[in-house]
């Protein structure tokens, strides 16, 4: 029999959540001392500016992990796959550090009193850019049975990063602290794209990306074309308001507080996104077997260690959550009520992410991208609610947390009537297929 859990994994990748979570949270307590509250709130929109380039990615890594899985699950050798594989990991470095530079002459524009500043909004923009290529090699690792390897590389960056970013407080200037994080992030993307080559996931041909781009979109445009409207509607989701507020509240304490609610909820995120990591290889092969009970099994397993976080995080914003606040914050922003919100939030980011992994990563892009848009629709009129009516930041995060909470359930229901169901009633997987492509 199978093991559902890897033991190993689950302790790194647990580790790799709570390290994530605490980078977010020292980075708000030591910004909030070293920066001056207008350079903080520029920091908190580059760095979302940074995110917002997973926009690039269009659902190809998904799309990737389906083709991948499946090759490595039929033990296949075919190179095409690492060959498209290989041009989008390029592609999104090469994004990524583009970007860095625009950001240093659109800063150097905008400021041009202080190049050094700009030079550290742009070393901060490649920083979180980085991610994009970050995420790819995620999914690429897991697809072929090297998690763990990943997952040890992933958590000494992130420990190493709390030590560098706690550092600023004793004697690291910040930009030292922004060169420092950046080469790490060359050293773990070296070794992690080594070890892919050697396992048949990446191949070292730098010659004819391009091509291989152009036939990755030409075999799964339909399918990327899905995904893609899934992958922007939820960029724009958990994005949209870190423009919305410094928009209509205003940079400084607005954006501040904001940020920090957001770095608690996006915390869930990282930790249900662990959870969902650990049980996803067996559920993949459940669901190619058509193994209905094992799915369950891996699905709920999934959602009881998301549940874990769910219930430690509630307790202690219950408690201390006015006092965490204050601590983090000190002087540059006072923090209203938001526990109530954060907790719908995570509750309801807990039971979507273990319905949306287990669509995505059975490759329902179809679906989901409808779900989202709905979502984006919603999110859209509240934010134009909230302005015309003038409402306060606290009831414009209320009006947030309800959409996405509707959202959640949305997902839920459609991944009963989609894996489940399959899974099930034993459909084939080529049946299934011609079934999409004939809609």
């Amino acid at each position: 029999m199978r093991s559902f859990l890897s033991l190993r994994f689950l302790f790194l990748r647990s580790s790799t959540a709570v390290s994530s979570v605490l980078t977010g949270l020292l980075q708000t307590f030591v910004f909030a001392r070293v920066l001056s509250p207008e350079q903080f709130s520029l920091f908190v929109l580059v760095g979302a500016i940074g995110f917002t380039l997973l926009l690039c990615d269009l659902g190809a890594t998904k799309i990737l992990f389906v083709r991948l899985r499946q090759r490595h699950l039929d033990q296949s050798q075919e190179d095409s796959v690492a060959a498209q594989t290989s041009a989008i990991v390029t592609l999104y470095i090469a994004l990524a550090l583009v970007g860095a530079v625009l950001c240093f002459f659109a800063m150097s524009w905008l400021r041009p009193e202080s190049w050094l500043q700009s030079l550290q909004f742009a070393l901060f923009f490649v920083f979180t850019a980085l991610n994009l290529a970050w995420f790819a090699l995620r999914n690429i690792a897991v697809a072929v049975d090297q998690y763990v390897y990943f997952e040890t590389l992933e958590v000494t960056r992130r420990f190493l990063t709390i030590f560098a970013t706690a550092a600023m407080l004793l004697f690291l200037p910040v930009t030292a602290f922004l060169i420092l994080i950046n080469l790490m992030w060359i050293v773990v993307l070296t070794m992690c794209i080594r070890r892919l080559t050697a396992y048949g996931a990446l191949t070292t041909r730098l010659r004819g990306q391009v091509q291989h781009l152009r036939h990755f979109w030409h075999e799964n445009g339909r399918m990327l074309l899905r995904s893609s409207i899934f992958s922007v509607s939820e960029i724009y989701i958990y994005n949209f308001p870190y423009f919305f507020v410094p928009a209509f509240y205003g940079l400084g304490a607005p954006t501040i507080i904001l940020d920090t609610a957001f770095k608690v909820f996006r915390g869930g995120s990282v930790a249900y996104s662990a959870a969902c990591d650990i049980a996803l290889p067996r559920q993949t092969q459940a669901f190619k077997e058509r193994d209905l009970p094992a799915l369950i099994r891996s699905t709920l397993i999934a959602l009881g260690l998301c549940a874990i976080p769910t219930i430690g995080a509630s307790l202690i914003l219950l408690i201390a959550g006015k006092q965490l606040f204050a601590f983090l914050l000190g002087p540059a922003a006072v923090m209203p009520d938001v526990v109530p919100i954060l907790i719908v939030l995570l509750v309801a980011n807990m039971i979507q992410m273990v319905a949306l992994s287990l669509l995505v990563h059975t490759g329902f892009f179809k679906e989901i991208a409808q779900a989202a848009l709905v979502v984006v629709v919603a999110m859209t009129l509240g934010a134009l609610f909230a302005f015309v009516a003038k409402l306060s930041i606290v009831d414009y995060m209320w009006i947030y947390a309800i959409i996405y909470s509707c959202g959640a359930l949305i997902y839920v229901w459609l991944a009963w009537r989609g894996p489940i169901h399959i899974a099930q009633h034993n459909v084939p997987y080529a049946a299934r297929k011609q079934t999409h492509a004939a809609e």
